[in-house]
């Protein structure tokens, strides 16, 4: 090939390059300007609207979910729109999106069951924020729930981060959600002791904190017959507010008041049986 004329053909694929790049440069700046405006009003705009949930009184629970779209919904359309700047076809966008969807539909199908899980539970709020749950081996109180997952904090002070399919295909227990809850408490007696007396001193223990309901009524009665003792059940209302404080009182209250009229749990106690002495042979063989 003469070296002349592949000169000359790199120096038209070089201008052509150059006034491309010139004609392209305007629009991939507006582009630009394009995205930076747009991330910083997908930012204000989630700020926005999680100041609008709050002053409205929305569901907390909501809150989070609600403001993510929000943001990755206007920042998609921003996306878009600084594509078409640079003279990607709109329609060439939106399909390379479905397929890229599609892609990633069916290589993360957990995440999308998470999502699905998380939609579910906040169309059916089987529990909120700062509700107190069980589901499965997970316990703690909701601090947030996601479109992938919820965040938790046990009682002893730590962090779970839980996927929405793990607690939606588990049993969930909400202790929160009602407004009052049942202080069911056990007490040991002896035998020899008054069941009458004892039920009563209970019933006043219970009746004398104003953190009990009057309705239903407390209620002592024999739950169960031990080999040593009898099992006495106290059964008490009380908001759900309340129910951890009134049962450790409750706990502490009843077994002193149990001790002040003088009847104490019984102690274990087993009885041994001897049977009696059988007489020992002798293994020396006889002497001649």
């Amino acid at each position: 090939m003469d070296p002349t004329k592949l000169g000359d053909e790199l120096a038209t694929f070089s201008e052509a390059v150059i006034a491309w790049a010139l004609s392209l440069l305007p629009n991939a700046i507006v582009a630009l300007l394009i995205l930076a405006i747009g991330w910083a009003v997908a930012g204000w705009a989630e700020r926005a609207v999680g100041r609008l949930l709050d002053r409205g009184r929305i569901e907390p629970t909501l809150h989070g979910v609600t403001t993510a779209v929000v943001r990755y919904g206007i920042l998609v359309l921003v996306v878009v729109a600084a594509l078409g700047q640079v003279g990607v076809q709109t329609t060439s966008i939106l399909a390379v999106l479905g397929a890229i969807g599609l892609a990633i539909g069916l290589a993360l199908q957990g995440t999308l069951a998470n999502i699905a899980a998380g939609l579910m539970l906040l169309w059916l709020r089987p529990f909120r924020v700062g509700d107190f749950i069980e589901a499965g081996n997970v316990s703690g109180t909701v601090k947030d729930v996601g479109l992938f997952a919820s965040e938790l904090h046990s009682g002893d002070g730590v962090y779970q981060f839980v996927p929405n399919s793990e607690l939606w295909n588990k049993r969930i227990i909400n202790y929160s959600r009602l407004d009052r809850r049942l202080v069911d408490l056990k007490f040991e007696i002896s035998y020899t002791d008054d069941i009458e007396t004892a039920c009563q001193r209970l019933l006043e223990l219970a009746k004398s904190d104003p953190r009990v309901l009057p309705d239903p009524a407390p209620n002592c009665v024999v739950d169960k017959l031990t080999g040593s003792s009898v099992i006495l059940g106290l059964s008490a209302w009380t908001t759900t507010a309340n129910f951890g404080a009134l049962r450790t009182s409750l706990i502490v209250g009843g077994k002193k008041a149990l001790e002040d009229a003088g009847i104490y749990a019984p102690l274990p106690q087993r009885i041994l049986h001897f049977a009696s002495e059988l007489p020992i042979r002798s293994t020396v063989p006889a002497q001649s």
